[in-house]
């Protein structure tokens, strides 16, 4: 039986890198995507003691011709799209540059458009296959134009769920909380930033993530604790919610 094939951009740590590792574990061979070529190449050789073949594509996501370089790759034929690449803003949005709010929507909408595009034509194309989007609990919550690009991110994979779902195709939402990862590092925010108890195991958190694709579900919220405060956003006001943006900002 040959071995099924799994893009995830965003490999070389956090949540993408953990769905490489237990993607691998299932059987899967990788198609890597990410800027840092030489952080690609050690997550490669990390996946082959797991048996895994590894395709590596240096690409940033926020420019147009590498993010074609990778669409291409796609419409070749692979049997799972994870698009997981992406980062988030400190500061508030009149304290960012245009440019650089604009490079972030690229990221986390544009990509997941245009990738989701070319995998979905193929797979409905074979009849089979599926993406997992990472979004975020954000999305749930006025906080910004992170939050506003995950909103964006969860309604268009709930709609591409019920749109190909009959046809073969899966789409499922991942809604991660706060995650022990590098993502707010990167951001300088301190794990202090928020209580300790809403940060999440990011080896717990893809495993339940799988499970729940697996399961066919259109959203993966993890963990009861995000299920409850998930359920209970949905019943507060928008004011009330807005009194904690600075959350995990610190």
């Amino acid at each position: 039986m040959s071995r099924k094939t799994a893009v995830i951009t965003g490999p070389t740590a956090g949540i993408g890198h953990e769905f490489a590792v237990q993607l691998a574990q299932r059987g899967y061979d990788l198609v890597l995507v990410a800027r840092n070529e030489v952080r690609l190449k050690e997550v490669a050789e990390e996946l082959s003691s797991y048996g895994a073949a590894s395709e590596v594509i240096v690409a940033d996501l926020s420019l147009r011709p590498e993010m074609e370089r990778v669409e291409e790759r796609i419409k070749q034929g692979v049997d799972l799209l994870v698009n997981n690449a992406g980062f988030g803003h400190k500061q508030p949005f009149l304290s960012n540059s245009v440019d650089d709010e604009v490079a972030m929507l690229d990221v986390l909408v544009t990509a997941v458009l245009r990738l989701s595009h070319a995998a979905l034509t193929t797979m409905v194309e074979r009849g089979e296959g599926g993406v997992i989007n990472v979004s975020s609990i954000a999305g749930e919550l006025p906080r910004g134009t992170y939050s506003a690009a995950k909103a964006y991110v969860t309604r268009f994979s709930e709609w591409a769920d019920l749109t190909y779902r009959d046809q073969g195709v899966r789409t499922m939402a991942l809604l991660p909380g706060f995650t022990k990862t590098e993502f707010h590092a990167r951001m300088e925010v301190s794990r202090d930033s928020a209580p300790s108890w809403m940060w999440l195991e990011v080896e717990d958190l893809v495993r339940e993530a799988l499970d729940d694709f697996d399961k066919g579900r259109t959203i993966s919220i993890p963990s009861k604790r995000y299920k409850v405060l998930t359920a209970a956003s949905r019943y507060t006001p928008a004011p009330v919610k807005a009194r904690f943006q600075k959350l995990g900002r610190r």
